[in-house]
């Protein structure tokens, strides 16, 4: 199965390896469709940290060098679940920015949107597969519930061995002032 786990990761994050190069090569086209989603999201940046650029044109360069770095990882199987994430986490802006088929009168270019919107959508689902996807190997929560429940049986044995061998010495403190001396 592991040949096509590494295809459908090399497979879907082609897109964004391409498509983050293009637009931090060029990120100038996307400013006026970037700009809304930008303007709301500079004031919590500015908040978090007043030294973040701002500016639309830095933002669409910050997201598409993630996607590019990203997608790499993705790609070559190098920290695919928190790769597959970000990915997932770029793609909400990128989406929102680049279809908003609500926004848009034309019929056609509402149907283009929408078309787009929907098979982003369809990349989203997939790197959530990714994400969670443990390659056949037990997750971080079966392995941490099993290691409690194997703690907890390793102290239940303790806690009757340390009885039996207390009732074992009891008897044998019974015995022993029994016994003439």
């Amino acid at each position: 199965m592991k040949p096509v786990r590494s295809l459908a990761r090399a497979m879907l994050s082609g897109i964004f390896v391409v498509s983050g190069y293009r637009n931090f090569m060029n990120p100038g086209r996307l400013v006026p469709a970037a700009k809304p989603i930008t303007d709301r999201v500079t004031p919590m940046l500015q908040s978090a940290n007043p030294r973040i650029p701002t500016d639309t044109e830095t933002l669409i360069r910050a997201n598409a060098a993630v996607q590019v770095g990203a997608g790499l990882m993705l790609a070559t199987g190098r920290l695919t679940r928190p790769a597959a994430l970000v990915l997932a986490g770029t793609l909400v802006p990128t989406t929102l920015a680049g279809h908003p088929f609500w926004n848009t009168d034309d019929p056609m270019a509402r149907n283009n949107n929408q078309v787009h919107f929907l098979k982003n959508l369809g990349l989203f689902g997939g790197l959530l597969l990714a994400a969670v996807d443990t390659e056949g190997k037990p997750g971080l929560r079966w392995r941490t519930g099993h290691r409690i429940g194997h703690s907890r049986r390793s102290v239940q044995r303790a806690v009757r061995t340390a009885r039996r061998e207390a009732r074992i010495a009891a008897r044998a403190a019974g015995t022993a002032r029994r016994l003439p001396g």
